[in-house]
């Protein structure tokens, strides 16, 4: 139904009503208030631009049917269920993040201007690789929380290869290394693309906003392979003092490409002491 109001095939009365019907069940506050505010989103979104508007529309049906089919894939927690495919697994990180890339950039080249060196298609592309190797560290970072909870996003056919089942990953981790440690060299190439994008980006603002996930992204790579097979077992997160240095870093050297780099180079190589 939010899906269908979205989209304009549904009123927004019937989508409200709707949701109005769970919102009291939801026990977090912040997320009951996000609920609430719904009507009002609703009725900006009909306001905005038509551009805009389908371009929020075609974003939000992709990320919808991304989630969409997580409910249907893992919808028994009894049981871990499994990606078939390593297409599986990029279309999810595509339909939920790497979309989001290709929205922003059309956003920027719409709104700014002078946006970016690049022409449009070229950035459409890196957004797109860029948003799929931020997902990727995602699913990588919570791989052990899936897995207990019933899922996993690492393929069928690559688990089978090597003899490995979903449900022997926790307890099998070294055997498991191997499809980790790949999976990681591709969100390093999701980064890898995010940096080329930042790089073409002419608004110094912009290419901060921009950048900071990719730079982040690539500090928790470096937190991952610390902890080697044992890292299933840890909530691996960058620590907020980090974050934060980072941010300070960009705004005090305005962004610049050669800031960017260095910092980049240092969360790669995990030599972050000098921000402590």
């Amino acid at each position: 139904m939010f899906s269908d109001g979205i989209l304009g095939k549904a009123s927004r009365e019937m989508v409200v009503n709707q949701v109005a019907s769970f919102v009291p069940l939801q026990e977090n506050a912040a997320e009951r208030t996000l609920l609430d505010s719904l009507p009002d989103c609703l009725e900006w979104l009909e306001q905005i631009g038509r551009a805009d508007r389908d371009d929020i529309r075609a974003v939000l049906e992709k990320i919808m049917h991304g989630q969409m089919l997580d409910l249907h894939r893992f919808g028994d927690p009894t049981q871990v269920r499994v990606l078939e495919t390593a297409a599986d697994l990029d279309e999810y990180t595509y339909l939920v993040a790497g979309c989001v890339g290709e929205f922003w950039t059309q956003l920027c080249f719409r709104h700014l201007r002078d946006f970016a060196s690049l022409i449009q298609d070229e950035m459409l592309a890196l957004g797109r690789r860029y948003g799929m190797g931020l997902q990727l560290i995602n699913v990588l970072r919570d791989a052990g929380t899936d897995l207990r909870a019933g899922r996993c996003y690492f393929p069928d056919d690559e688990l089978g290869a090597i003899g490995l089942s979903a449900a022997q990953i926790l307890s099998e981790a070294d055997r498991f290394q191997p499809i980790y440690q790949s999976w990681m060299e591709k969100a390093q190439d999701g980064l890898a693309c995010g940096m080329q994008y930042s790089r073409a980006i002419r608004n110094r603002r912009v290419r901060a906003a921009t950048v900071l996930p990719a730079l982040i992204g690539a500090r928790t790579l470096a937190l991952f392979r610390k902890p080697g097979a044992s890292a299933l077992d840890q909530t691996i997160k960058v620590p907020r003092r980090e974050v934060r240095a980072i941010v300070l870093s960009l705004a005090v050297h305005l962004a610049s490409h050669r800031e960017i780099e260095t910092i980049f180079n240092r969360a790669t190589e995990n030599s972050f002491a000098v921000f402590r």
